[in-house]
């Protein structure tokens, strides 16, 4: 009899071990909801090892793109920079052009005013040399006006100042200026220059001074 009863009590025990092991393993394989704090609906909020191991060469990748965009690379620092160096180096050819031609030509006018100024004193001595060929008495005052009139027209000639040739050529605007007009004494001086009142005078190439004419018509 006593056998009999702890027999049941075994029984009783074994099957209630039994019913609590089921118990566990029916929980352990019931899916856990998702939520907020327990993304992916894993137990104890944990995310999955193979999820991290996506997200986190997902992000490597993006941050490695973002860097070859950003980064410029050699060969395109290089080209920039030879870029910068022609346009600095056609800038200052450019620059140094500009100041020699202004240079030279600063050179070549430098002494305009003063030429200028002497030019009246040809005048005079071409209105001198013209009344003395009248006058058959002054023979040594004629040649020795006739040397200072050659003297200072060579000097003229030596800085550059040159005669502009006026009497039976064409009229010019950028070379004369005219102050009357005239009934031409031959039909071919028609637009051309019959007389010269105050002669006109280069500076190297440069007009300095217009010549004064009267044009046949």
């Amino acid at each position: 009899m006593t056998n009999k009863k702890e027999t049941e009590k075994r029984d009783k025990t074994n099957s209630k071990a039994t019913e609590a092991t089921e118990s566990k393993i029916n929980k352990e394989d019931q899916p856990v909801p998702e939520n907020e704090n327990n993304p992916g609906g894993n137990r104890g909020g944990e995310p999955v090892a193979e999820d991290k191991e996506q997200t986190g060469t997902a992000a490597k990748e993006e941050n490695s793109d973002n860097i070859e965009e950003q980064a410029p690379t050699a060969e395109e620092k290089l080209a920039e920079m030879q870029d910068k160096y022609l346009r600095l180096s056609a800038e200052f050819d450019n620059y140094r052009k500009r100041t020699l031609k202004e240079r030279i030509e600063m050179t070549k006018t430098a002494g305009e005013s003063i030429l200028v100024n002497i030019l009246p004193v040809m005048d005079d001595f071409d209105r001198a040399v013209k009344i003395m060929e009248n006058a058959p008495d002054v023979k040594a005052m004629k040649e020795g006006i006739d040397l200072i009139y050659n003297k200072l027209r060579d000097f003229l000639k030596q800085n550059g100042i040159k005669e502009i040739e006026s009497d039976n050529r064409e009229f010019d605007t950028d070379l004369h200026e005219a102050v009357t007009s005239i009934p031409a004494p031959e039909k071919k001086m028609k637009g051309k220059v019959v007389d010269t009142i105050q002669k006109g005078y280069y500076l190297h190439d440069k007009v300095i001074r217009f010549s004064k004419v009267v044009i046949g018509e």
